[in-house]
């Protein structure tokens, strides 16, 4: 059987996220820090440093958040950067002094994988970029949530940690994005923007439905 030349052309560039879908769907976002190193209260400052590193690298609704970006079509990648980097930090940063109440762990993990359905959204120009901010904040107040009750180094280390990873993949996906964009067509855009759609829905049906 021949799949149609548009299967066969946007099939690879759909394995990637369905990979992702298929393989942490049972645990859409990481509540623990990487490479079994316990909770907070434990971790030294290097310890805390690669689990800021690790975090948005192995939490796969913020990795393809943060890929997600190139197929937005950023025109202007410095004024972007920073921006995002600065409300992402805000937003761990406001955790520690308003800690997110046990009831709404659900809720925020639901919304944060719920994201990735509103970039698909922004994708097809239904939505404003301008709502990558809040977004991001979103996703930096929950990366923030795994680092509550740390001593000073260890929080210190964590958020240099989590603007090391999320600035160096920042600056690749908003540097790149017009050549993503030049290389993927329309309807190359959308079937991706589509499969971002869904797995940000799968993602949130799982962190609300035990």
């Amino acid at each position: 059987m021949r799949f149609p030349f548009f299967w066969r052309k946007q099939f690879p560039a759909a394995l990637v996220p369905l990979f992702f879908l298929l393989t942490f769907s049972a645990d859409p976002v990481l509540a623990h820090h990487p490479f079994g190193m316990g909770d907070s209260s434990g971790l030294s400052a290097w310890q805390a440093l690669l689990s800021g590193v690790g975090h948005p690298l192995l939490g796969p609704d913020h990795l393809l958040f943060l890929l997600g970006i190139a197929l937005v079509g950023i025109k202007k990648a410095k004024q972007w950067v920073f921006p995002l980097l600065a409300v992402g930090l805000a937003g761990s940063a406001l955790v520690q002094l308003q800690p997110l109440p046990d009831v709404l762990a659900s809720w925020a993990e639901a919304l944060v994988s719920l994201s990735l359905a509103i970039e698909g959204l922004i994708v097809l120009n239904l939505l404003s970029s301008k709502w990558l901010l809040p977004m991001f904040a979103l996703h930096g107040y929950l990366l923030g949530s795994t680092i509550i009750g740390a001593e000073p180094t260890s929080l210190i280390g964590y958020f240099v940690g989590l603007l090391l990873a999320q600035g160096s993949l920042l600056l690749l996906v908003t540097a790149t994005s017009q050549k993503v964009i030049n290389k993927f067509n329309i309807n190359s855009r959308n079937l991706l923007a589509g499969i971002w759609i869904g797995i940000g829905l799968a993602f949130s049906w799982v962190a609300l439905v035990p």
